[in-house]
């Protein structure tokens, strides 16, 4: 399997714009910007929607579909070049009818340790830790 990016820099300032092989697109920036991701940044965006979206679809195959799921992603950084990422937490919002809580944590093990490609990535680098609550309502 092969995937692939093109990144294009816009000649004004150190920004770029990153198109995925489906032809989806963000646009990345240098923190004084105030335009578009930092590029570590979107490493954690990454993380927390390849995890979402493993953890929408493991719930809707247990008959569980979620109303709302937001991931609240914090790490910390190396204080030197090339500042990596040694620690990252994941915490998971969840709303949906019959949630359990044993079902909630099977999926996001799921997500962690099988099929999250991103996750799978950064394990060996960063320590992956997770956290979730289900929301009333």
């Amino acid at each position: 399997m092969a995937a692939n990016t093109v990144l294009r820099w816009i000649p004004d300032g150190r920004r770029f714009v990153s198109t995925d092989s489906t032809g989806h697109s963000v646009t990345l920036s240098a923190p004084g910007e105030n335009f578009g991701m930092k590029p570590s940044e979107l490493i954690l965006s990454a993380l927390a929607g390849c995890a979402a979206f493993d953890v929408v679809g493991i719930l809707e195959k247990k008959k569980t579909p979620l109303s709302f799921l937001e991931a609240k992603v914090t790490a910390e950084q190396d204080e030197s070049a090339p500042w990596a990422f040694r620690k990252i937490h994941l915490h998971f919002l969840l709303k949906g009818e019959g949630l359990s809580a044993k079902s909630v944590q099977q999926a996001i093990d799921l997500s962690e340790e099988k099929y999250c490609s991103v996750a799978a990535t950064l394990r060996g680098v960063a320590e992956i830790s997770t956290s979730f609550e289900i929301l009333e309502g």
